[in-house]
């Protein structure tokens, strides 16, 4: 295989692959029948609905003062990030998700766009602008009421009232229902009297509250009349805004240096009777009155609980969002890289390989990137739902409750995926990826807290799950005796076909024992489509079947036996997750004009879903779906793409619209091939002047 590339990050072009003619025909191609990518057009696809509002968040992120420095001590990086807030605002770019009558634009979908984009600035200005604006804000906007937007949010958005979202306890995390502060109403007052009871109970890892945040939405159990009504949201001013010293009864700590995000001031708080007004209480699902008595237009604790929480998806479709961006720069940085780093002659006694020229390189990178753009079209798909329920277009309850279990299955994937191509991508580049001038490592430091805040991953795989189990189950909830018997009989002969062989004999025959056929087969989408639909639709029946009659048991009985199947319904999760991506990724393509551009994403989908299926090929074998002469081809198939791919992976990689000010990894300017060019053209001189050395072991040669 030759060289693709040797050009600089952001130059205009680069010379086609040898022995193919420069230009793209009409009809997407290079002449000669060579698909070629419309990097332009991709670009703009990938941009999605919002491709304005993207463009305008990059402009942003671009530019110096959002950057982040390295080597700055963690007290210097909380100062330039919070610096970085006010530049934000000066240049109009958090007030999107707003109201239009306080200055917004009520633009729910572009503003998370344009927010997960300064990840590629600093993730700490990301998350830290996220707290400020998409949780603390959001809360007081989602969550409040007319008075309460008049009062907090023009603070709110031009930063006179930097906050907290204090919602995490030390001793509860994920499970928000069970935290344990309190909101006790004293109708004498008609206030609410905040307190944390023990250590366990204080507010811990809140953003903004070891030294920035004056004030907080704080979660708590609303107690009245003795009665307690679950988790409800108020208003708590915390510190004095002339001195910034804590208020009476609110104290805390400085949750100090951490594994990342350094630029973020996370703190502890605690309440001991810390008194705020009976209008303090966020009252837009659930009201207190003089009197005591409460109140809510949601009958139902639990409904009404989750109804709350749902209105604050935001945080996990932007994580999603900013780790696919994250995703997105490791794999340009290494990529390119990998075009111009030279290592072994393996094929010529004077010219050593590209690396990407690797198989394993490309099966390492390829197949991540491949990855990444399904978790970027998913993403949009994620995005428009959000946008959709938030705007009011599509805001029904199973609307919120599909966007609630979308967000929670892609978000899991999505951060997970970021880690694992960070540090690919740094393994990838030797000793020059763990230099922090290239970014790996500090990107992988960042994000790592990605993958348990807003939600565990495990624990929002286990919703998923669950949401599956009950889908599951209501469909069977209505139908007739004799439907259910003739879907028992079916599953049943399904699984004499499956585990005894018989569908094994069946693709063998089918393919006449021949590899190429059964590659085909497996290349096929309506094939790739139905391994990955059957996996996950049979792991949630026999679930299911395992945890039938589970909820009738006494609770720590029927807890057991959910807790014997956990592994199980997560990795069902995951695989409904995965096939959401891969669906994703297929819808995209006929949306693609270019012939060309949609024949290399083809194969790039393609890659995609046969890894996940070699992935977990030995569940395709144990269950007898795929048989071994077409499990033994799975492999030699992605090898064949990987060779398809590799001439169009900067074109790939150029599609995402990072530039030089995006990227700031030295490895990525073009310095590589500089270099390797100077050394290629020294030996070829001193070999030219006849003045090169003789190597020892052609002297040996000579001799035998």
């Amino acid at each position: 295989m030759t060289e693709v590339a040797d050009r600089p990050t952001g130059a205009p072009s680069r010379p086609a692959p040898e022995g193919i003619a420069t230009g793209q025909s009409a009809n997407g191609l290079i002449p000669g029948g060579t698909p070629a990518v419309d990097v332009a057009a991709l670009g703009e696809q990938l941009l999605g609905k919002w491709a304005d509002v993207r463009r305008q968040a990059r402009e942003l992120a671009a530019r110096p003062e959002l950057h982040k420095t390295e080597g700055l001590t963690h007290t210097e990086h909380r100062q330039r990030t919070f610096g970085q807030l006010r530049y934000l605002v000066d240049n109009d770019a958090v007030h999107r998700a707003f109201p239009t009558a306080l200055g917004g634009s009520d633009d729910h979908g572009g503003n998370i766009a344009g927010f997960e984009e300064l990840v590629t600035a600093d993730p700490s200005l990301q998350i830290k602008a996220g707290v400020q604006w998409g949780l603390f804000g959001s809360a007081v906007m989602h969550l409040g009421t007319g008075e309460h937007h008049t009062k907090w949010l023009p603070g709110i958005m031009n930063l006179d009232i930097p906050g907290c979202f204090a919602m995490t306890e030390t001793g509860h995390g994920s499970d928000v229902a069970s935290i344990a502060t309190t909101a006790t109403f004293d109708a004498g007052t008609e206030e609410f009297v905040i307190n944390t009871p023990f250590r366990a109970a204080w507010k811990d890892y809140i953003g903004n509250a070891a030294v920035d945040g004056l004030g907080a939405v704080v979660f708590a159990q609303l107690v009245t009349r003795g009665v307690n009504h679950g988790v409800h949201a108020f208003y708590v001013d915390l510190r004095d805004p002339d001195t910034k010293e804590f208020l009476p009864g609110i104290g805390g700590e400085d949750d100090g240096v951490k594994g990342g995000l350094n630029g973020i001031d996370n703190g502890r708080l605690h309440f001991s009777n810390v008194r705020i007004p009976r209008t303090n209480l966020l009252n837009r699902y659930g009201d207190v009155d003089a009197a005591g008595n409460y109140s809510s237009p949601i009958a139902s604790p639990g409904r009404r609980f989750f109804t709350m929480l749902g209105t604050l998806v935001q945080g996990r479709v932007s994580l999603d969002g900013a780790a696919v961006a994250a995703s997105k720069l490791a794999l340009k940085t290494a990529i390119t890289y990998a075009t111009e780093r030279r290592q072994f002659n393996a094929s010529s006694p004077t010219e050593e390989e590209v690396l990407l020229d690797y198989q394993r390189h490309q099966r390492r990178l390829f197949t991540r990137l491949a990855t990444t753009y399904a978790a970027a079209f998913a993403h949009e798909q994620l995005l428009e739902k959000f946008d959709d329920v938030f705007s009011g277009a599509h805001d029904t309850d199973e609307d919120r409750q599909d966007l609630e279990t979308l967000a929670a299955a892609l978000k899991p994937l999505s951060t997970w995926h970021a880690l694992d191509t960070l540090q690919e991508c740094r393994e990838a580049c030797g000793g020059a990826g763990f230099l922090i001038e290239n970014r790996f490592a500090s990107l992988r430091a960042d994000l790592d807290v990605y993958v348990t805040f807003e939600g565990d991953n495990t624990v929002l795989l286990q919703l998923v799950a669950k949401r599956l189990l009950a889908d599951y189950a209501k469909e069977f909830r209505s139908v007739t005796f004799g439907v259910l018997a003739r879907y028992v009989v079916n599953q049943a002969a399904g699984t004499a076909v499956h585990r005894t062989g018989l569908r094994g004999v069946a693709q063998f025959v089918a393919d006449n024992g021949l590899p190429q056929k059964a590659a085909i087969a497996l290349r096929d989408e309506d094939s790739q489509r139905a391994l990955l639909t059957d996996r996950v639709q049979s792991m949630v029946a026999e679930a299911a079947a395992a945890l039938k009659g589970a909820n009738k048991l006494p609770q720590d009985q029927a807890a057991a036996v959910f807790n014997q199947h956990q592994d199980e319904l997560i990795d069902a999760a995951q695989a409904h997750a995965e096939l959401l991506q891969w669906e994703a990724f297929t819808e995209a393509l006929p949306k693609v004009a270019d012939p060309g551009t949609r024949a290399v994403l083809t194969w790039l989908r393609d890659l995609f879903g046969l890894s996940l299926i070699e992935k977990n090929l030995s569940w395709y074998l144990m269950n007898g779906r795929l048989s071994m002469q077409r499990a033994r081809t799975v492999g030699d198939y992605i090898n064949r793409l990987l060779v398809k791919i590799r001439p169009h992976a900067l074109d790939l990689v150029d599609a995402f619209g990072y530039g030089p000010d995006h990227l700031r990894a030295a490895i990525a300017t073009g310095a590589e091939k500089v270099r390797q060019d100077e050394a290629r053209n020294f030996y070829r001189a001193q070999r030219a002047s006849g003045d090169a050395p003789v190597e020892e072991k052609s002297l040996l040669a000579r001799k035998g």
